[in-house]
């Protein structure tokens, strides 16, 4: 057993020795390398790689401690917010980092001793800083497309075998063993109903510079034939981009009709009506753009002389064309913020309910983007409707009171954890208490480009 050491001892030793390893790397950017030689460079890549991998190992330590805090229990967003402020990566990748942990670092129980790691000998080639942080994503890809009938003896054997290779060798050599480690253990495709469901999953990529983005992921069999059923449908010359059905000429590729037809399936049980409501509205494409936009695009649609305005935002914060938007309106009714006349329709309820109303929500969509704490990504469509001043002592359900927050943002509000007021120019401004409040602007990329400050007068303050 090794000698005890306080907290406060461990503390300040690890603050000397992170003092150090910052003394190192100063002094190396200082020091030239110009005349040391490529073979001292090739020495010198090594031991950089083998501390960055080192590294990466304390790191998912700190991480797994953090996340399972045995002293500071229910402070885990707290802390999440902590690290995002002051690491400066997303909240994703703090979650990510805590997860892969979670299977790297040994396991508490309510009783009795530790329990080893889910991946223990990954686990210790991390900590030796044998393996990188590429290996480590390849290797977790292998081990969770193992069937569920596989025996444990058999998963220590696949683990033991693919932490060899990642010792020896780079990242793509561990994958193609991953593969053969598949067809070894699953020849047949032999999965079960656990296995699908643990599979599935789709990812919706960035949106582009051209407005495209890249989906990829596994759907089940079930979603497979609804795919293969749609694109059927859309048959040379049928279904075409523009909306035509009937026959006509057609120089789609497979791929193409396949796309076109997935986008039928989903139109179709939009407009069907029978997807119910979220969040106080009927499901639909919410866009967000001014009158003066929309009657512009309008013209340019039949007039090349005009020039076509920006793209409109949805709910998703979505860019969405305005010749798109124009072509979807003409198909179906989305709600379209616009407000130059607004008097019919009742945005200042006052006490009269707690629940904002649709017409509200949609004025959160076009003011708001989505979340309104500072630095947020979360879009309209996963946001919740948050009175500044809180509802339990006296906030109104007023159009101008009410703003975006995402759930878990919202849930800090509750809490206390931090506190919003509105600016004198209508925004939302969030702080913890340890810094002057602040708006989002990350769904007001016009704002950045433009170089705009946060307000400069907050109300309140």
């Amino acid at each position: 057993m090794g000698e005890f050491i306080t907290g406060s001892a461990a503390r300040e030793r690890f603050r000397v020795l992170l003092n150090q390893v910052d003394a190192a790397y100063t002094e190396m950017r200082e020091l030239s390398s110009d005349e040391v030689g490529s073979l001292f460079r090739v020495e010198m890549a090594e031991r950089l790689e083998t501390q960055e991998r080192t590294n990466r190992g304390l790191m998912y330590r700190v991480f797994g401690q953090i996340a399972d805090p045995p002293d500071e229990v229910g402070l885990v967003s707290g802390l999440i917010d902590s690290l995002w402020a002051r690491l400066h990566i997303p909240r994703n990748e703090i979650k990510r980092r805590m997860k892969m942990a979670e299977r790297i670092r040994p396991r508490r129980q309510l009783t009795g001793p530790p329990l080893p790691p889910e991946l223990p000998l990954v686990a210790d080639a991390v900590a030796a800083g044998a393996v990188g942080e590429d290996h480590l994503q390849e290797i977790k890809r292998t081990m969770d497309r193992l069937p569920s009938c596989v025996s444990a003896e058999d998963r220590v054997e696949v683990e033991r075998s693919l932490v060899r290779e990642a010792v020896k060798n780079d990242a793509e050599i561990v994958k193609a063993a991953g593969r053969r480690i598949d067809e070894i253990f699953n020849p047949d495709g032999d999965f079960d109903e656990a296995d699908r469901a643990r599979r599935r999953g789709m990812v919706l990529g960035r949106q582009g510079p051209d407005g495209m983005s890249r989906l990829s992921g596994w759907i089940d069999p079930e979603t497979r034939c609804y795919v293969e059923t749609t694109t059927a449908a859309v048959r040379p010359g049928r279904h075409l981009p523009d909306g035509a059905l009937t026959e006509s000429p057609d120089d789609r590729s497979t791929s193409q009709r396949r796309h076109d037809g997935i986008k039928l399936g989903l139109k179709a049980g939009i407009a069907s009506g029978q997807l119910g409501a979220h969040r106080g509205h009927a499901v639909t494409v919410i866009a967000r753009t001014t009158l003066a936009e929309l009657n512009q695009a309008a013209h340019a649609v039949i007039d090349p002389d005009i020039p076509m305005p920006s793209p409109a935002r949805t709910g998703g914060d979505t860019a969405l064309p305005m010749r798109d938007l124009i072509r979807m309106a003409t198909d179906g009714i989305h709600y379209l913020a616009v407000f130059e006349d607004h008097s019919e329709r009742p945005i200042y309820l006052g006490r009269q309910r707690r629940v904002a109303t649709a017409d509200q929500r949609i004025i959160c969509y076009s003011r708001d983007g989505g979340c309104t704490r500072p630095n947020c990504l979360e879009p309209g469509y996963h946001s919740e409707v948050h009175h500044s001043t809180d509802w339990a002592v006296g906030g109104a359900t007023n159009a101008d009171l009410l703003f975006f927050a995402c759930g878990p943002d919202h849930a800090e509000v509750s809490k206390g954890r931090w506190r919003t007021t509105v600016t004198d120019s209508g925004r939302l401004a969030w702080t913890d208490g340890t810094r002057p409040p602040e708006i989002n602007q990350a769904h007001h990329p016009e704002e950045l480009l433009r170089s705009d400050p946060d307000p400069p007068d907050h109300a309140g303050e």
